[in-house]
């Protein structure tokens, strides 16, 4: 196998890092140094690490491995606008507590206790952010997913929470973390994040993958790919983000790809099926309408001359 980092800089890289690479290598994703590194001082320091980048270039796959690698469970927490409080930390089982009054009434319950009895952590629902300090298994890996697209005000919140790690219930009282979790935040730069959860944060900022990178990363996904098949799809892809396009194709869009010409059979690439399989590398019609004709048999020929 080929050295995951090259070997002039070995020397450069503690043993520490180097093996976490390895040990990411071997759950499928090829890291250079400075994803490792950031992995590694994130654990160390016990401090969240926000990953930006664009779409497809494999910031969340960044935190699934890394679970994987501290054999932990991965805690998602899935951004969009308008997620409040309650969606991601805790919500009250209401269709329990109503099954649990119609019971108490029926026994002629004292309404003190059954008020104490339905707001106890049996009825609690979890959510992400509160399952991730509750487990008290070991520190999960907390996966804060496109933090960018929630708003400001959620935002704020999850900085106290991240700041402490614990959040005070109403009905039970603050809960504090069993196991400071190791917190991942991915964004993809819809929106300008805050300088307050900057601060908090380690930084990592990932590229789209140069040439050796992106055709070692076709072959440990699709290992059916031949290596001739793998670096002219990842030629192709090179000078394809190269062009002025709505929106670039990433590593994930590569991967699909490579996927879908290998279940077709194909053994290298060629303007027909090229295009047939467009739709796997770029989501954008206009994108495609620019590409398709001349400018996509040009590619094509690059990307096999090369």
């Amino acid at each position: 196998m080929t050295p995951l980092i090259p070997r002039a800089n070995l020397t450069r890289v503690k043993p520490e890092i180097r093996a976490l690479a390895e040990s990411l290598e071997g759950h499928g994703y090829i890291a250079e140094p400075a994803i490792a590194t950031a992995l590694y001082l994130a654990r160390a320091m016990r401090k969240p690490l926000l990953i930006e980048g664009d779409a497809g270039v494999g910031k969340t796959e960044i935190a699934k491995v890394f679970a994987r690698v501290l054999d932990t469970e991965l805690i998602r927490l899935q951004c969009y606008e308008g997620l409040d409080v309650t969606t991601a930390l805790y919500e009250w089982n209401y269709q329990h507590q109503l099954l649990r009054l119609k019971l108490a009434e029926r026994d002629g319950q004292d309404p003190a206790a059954l008020e104490r009895t339905i707001f106890g952590r049996e009825f609690l629902l979890e959510r992400p952010l509160l399952r991730a300090i509750t487990r008290r298994e070991g520190p999960p890996v907390l996966l804060v997913d496109e933090i960018d697209r929630a708003d400001d005000g959620f935002e704020a919140f999850l900085l106290e929470v991240l700041s402490d790690f614990q959040v005070t219930i109403p009905e039970l009282g603050t809960i504090k973390a069993v196991h400071v979790p190791y917190v991942v935040l991915t964004s993809n730069r819809t929106r300008e994040i805050g300088d307050a959860l900057r601060r908090r944060c380690l930084y990592l900022f990932i590229e789209h993958p140069p040439l050796d990178k992106e055709v070692r990363i076709i072959r440990a996904k699709v290992p059916t790919a031949s290596a001739s098949l793998a670096h002219e799809i990842a030629r192709f892809m090179q000078r394809l983000r190269a062009r002025p396009l709505a929106k670039a194709p990433g590593v994930a869009e590569t991967i699909d790809w490579a996927q879908a010409l290998v279940a077709l059979h194909q053994d290298h690439l060629d303007p027909d099926g090229v295009a047939d399989t467009l739709g796997c590398v770029l989501k954008d019609q206009h994108d495609v309408r620019a590409l398709e004709g001349e400018g996509l048999a040009a590619l094509v020929a690059e990307a096999r001359s090369a």
